[in-house]
């Protein structure tokens, strides 16, 4: 059974950093393209950050430069660093694993920014 499970998230002040994981299980982790989105109420889900297997980076634009996404494979972990946050970046965050048209979602965890 395939388990995408996030910690980290929670409240923090304009201007201040939090640290996603996403540790997964079930699933041959290093091979896996990994990815954080995010949907903020009323919004679609939108891509914040994307890894793949090979590690090639892609970021939102709105992300770009306060946020890095990085891999420990050793521990089957992904994670999403992020710094300068914005009251804007609140919104439930996701991990996402892909593979060969397989996809595969965490519960999600919530990211409050306050201002």
């Amino acid at each position: 059974q395939v388990q995408l499970v996030e910690s980290g998230g929670g409240l923090v002040q304009a201007g201040g950093s939090l640290r996603l994981s996403c540790a997964a299980s079930g699933i041959i982790f290093r091979l896996n393209d990994m990815g954080w989105y995010r949907q903020a109420p009323g919004k679609r889900r939108e891509l914040v950050a994307f890894m793949t297997a090979g590690g090639n980076i892609t970021y939102s634009d709105s992300v770009k430069g306060r946020f890095t996404i990085s891999r420990d494979n050793a521990k089957d972990t992904v994670y999403l660093q992020m710094n300068s946050l914005k009251p804007e970046d609140t919104a439930i965050y996701y991990c996402n694993a892909e593979r060969i048209a397989r996809n595969y979602w965490g519960k999600g965890i919530q990211v409050t920014v306050s201002s």
